[in-house]
């Protein structure tokens, strides 16, 4: 039963952070993908090349092969060039990516969570490999976000409570019985 809710909700989490970089993203002009603010700074069309990149390597092959595979190059990542230079092409290696980590978690089962996997040779159970990329991945899609919000100004439509509501949202929340559900069950069906 725990190992059932467990791979239950990562799959919830998971797609939850995906939804969220897709709504940010949508918000904006394809241009405003490759924004940097400097040099030190990567854009979204680069964080979003990174995250594929990670999530390619992790989850191909993800019970039988270490997760940073020798076809990576991490740093090539990271670089300005981008195949396209255009939304489309963004969201083709966004979509790759998460096609990849889902796939790798749906073929998942409940006995394999303490089977140990390898990430540059160290050993990780399998709960504790998702666990480091539900960590690392939603830490780069805050930036996704955080960047589209600095990008869209007054523009923004908010992904979360909106400024000066939280006291109606809860006093939604509270209006219901309680209940067991998972936060996202019912957020991205407005």
């Amino acid at each position: 039963m725990i190992a059932t809710d467990y791979l239950a909700s990562v799959k919830k989490q998971f797609l939850y952070y995906k939804i969220l970089g897709e709504k940010a993203i949508e918000q904006l002009k394809p241009e405003q993908l490759f924004v940097s603010a400097n040099e030190e700074t990567n854009s979204i069309a680069t964080i979003v090349k990174h995250l594929s990149g990670n999530m390619l390597s992790r989850w191909t092959d993800f019970l039988s092969t270490d997760g940073e595979k020798e076809w990576r190059n991490r740093d090539s990542e990271f670089d300005a060039h981008f195949d396209g230079n255009d939304k489309e092409s963004v969201m083709k290696l966004w979509t790759k990516g998460w096609d990849c980590l889902f796939e790798a978690l749906n073929e998942l089962g409940e006995d394999q969570l303490i089977e140990i996997i390898y990430i540059r040779n160290e050993g990780h159970t399998v709960i504790e490999a998702i666990n480091r990329q539900l960590a690392h991945y939603p830490y780069h899609i805050g930036q996704i976000v955080f960047y589209a919000k600095m990008l869209k100004e007054k523009e923004w439509t908010s992904l979360s409570i909106p400024k000066n509501k939280s006291t109606s949202y809860n006093s939604d929340k509270f209006s219901k019985e309680k209940t067991r559900r998972h936060f996202t069950d019912d957020e991205w069906n407005k």
